[in-house]
């Protein structure tokens, strides 16, 4: 383990590094006097113009052939495998694999007994050993937080899950009946690696795996739909990066976040190191920023009161870009939230940014002691998720059939924010 000395001033190097990045940025795009009329492209506004709402559907879509993913199982490995596929045919080819091992806490169990009502239902997603009905709670008036966020009026029902025969479509039910088993787990990821600092990256991550007897469409198909698209834009052979991008698709979230965990345990102490020495090569280049994406599309606003919410998209529907005010680096993550939400000002097409101080329970939460690290997500994680404004979280509704094209332009819009704000951040350039 590191010291805390040791990792207080990585740490506050890292904010330095991001304030002095975001300083530079804003100083560069004050207008000039003496800017000709007919002044170059905006790189950034061209990268943001290669994301498409149809590709990004077929991504999700792709996902969805495997069910709900759920770690430890046959299925999860063969997403697995797609994953790293799609991303080498975008010129993504230097994809590795965290190998960890998982072992579910005793007393947890891992749900094979399906909806035997075994299990303890906490309402908040964690563990896969949750009860059907144990972890919801009914609609009607109240308030609702986690991680400090608190929301008052009406709520929905919320929970995990496990009984197979909720899910209507007999197909997708005997996919996904292979129960899970403890035992080796993998995930992927892949680099850009930057031109003059290659030693220096911002991760952006999603988890792909899911659970509830659905396809994961949203949770997390979503997300992980969006970081690969973003892999695919910024892989073209006509885009360079000044500093190095990893795409991390984690595995495990839905059992206590232990990909990113393992990710984290695994490499950090690697950062920075040159391999070998002289050769610029950096297995884990300097960890900058780290960029969660978790449940991207669903923001059609809080339950009636009778618990039901409305099938479309509210007007009023935003990306939520989230930070915890709790955590070591929470100032340079307070920091690259409205980075992000200036981003998303000048660059995304349809759906406005909200910056919260609430993460809780998503990938990003292993790394916000050590450098600054957001979430982006459909809702309040604790306020509005924890409350049943998604009434497909960890069901078997949450399959790509259940959502409309608003819905998925939801989740292109908070990749057009990312995209646009690593560019900058990044020193992306097209050329030529």
């Amino acid at each position: 383990m590191r010291s805390k000395s040791v990792t207080g001033t990585m740490g506050m190097l890292c904010a330095a590094v991001l304030a002095a990045g975001i300083a530079l940025i804003a100083q560069t795009q004050q207008p000039s006097a003496t800017t000709p009329a007919d002044a170059a492209p905006d790189p950034v506004k061209m990268l943001v113009e290669r994301l498409d709402l149809e590709k990004y559907k077929a991504t999700i879509k792709g996902l969805t052939q495997f069910g709900d993913r759920r770690q430890g199982t046959d299925r999860n490995r063969a997403a697995i495998d797609w994953i790293e596929a799609q991303l080498k045919s975008y010129g993504c080819t230097n994809t590795e694999r965290i190998k960890y091992d998982y072992q579910p806490p005793a007393g947890r169990g891992t749900g094979a007994g399906r909806g035997t009502g075994e299990g303890r239902g906490t309402g908040t997603g964690r563990g896969e050993g949750q009860a059907a009905q144990g972890g919801q709670r009914g609609g009607g008036r109240g308030r609702a937080g986690q991680g400090g966020s608190t929301i008052f009026g009406n709520r929905g029902r919320t929970g995990v899950n496990n009984d197979p025969n909720l899910q209507p479509d007999v197909k997708l039910r005997e996919l996904n009946m292979q129960p899970t088993t403890p035992g080796p787990r993998e995930q992927v990821y892949c680099t850009k690696v930057g031109t003059t600092r290659p030693d220096e990256m911002y991760i952006i991550g999603a988890h792909m795996d899911g659970h509830g007897w659905g396809e994961a469409a949203n949770d997390d198909g979503s997300g992980t739909a969006l970081v690969m698209e973003i892999a695919r834009v910024l892989h073209s052979p006509d885009v360079q990066t000044e500093r190095s991008i990893r795409f991390a698709l984690w595995n495990n979230e839905e059992t206590g976040l232990n990909g990113a965990r393992a990710y984290v345990e695994q490499r950090k102490d690697l950062q920075g190191k040159e391999d070998p020495p002289g050769s610029r090569r950096y297995p884990e280049p300097k960890w900058l920023g780290m960029i969660q994406h978790d449940m991207m599309m669903f923001d059609h606003g809080m339950p009636d009161a009778d618990g039901k919410v409305s099938p479309e998209q509210r007007p009023e529907a935003d990306v939520n870009i989230e930070f915890q005010t709790t955590a070591k680096m929470a100032e340079g993550a307070q920091k690259l939230a409205w980075f992000f939400k200036a981003a998303n000002e000048k660059y995304a097409t349809d759906y406005p940014a909200a910056v919260g101080p609430h993460m809780t329970n998503t990938d990003s939460v292993p790394f916000m002691d050590l450098i600054p690290a957001i979430s982006l997500r459909e809702n309040e994680r604790g306020a509005h998720i924890g409350a049943g404004w998604d009434p497909h979280w960890h069901q078997p509704t949450d399959v790509y059939a259940t959502f409309s094209d608003k819905d998925f332009r939801l989740g292109l819009n908070a990749a057009q924010t990312t995209l646009a704000a690593l560019a900058q951040l990044t020193g992306a350039m097209v050329k030529k």
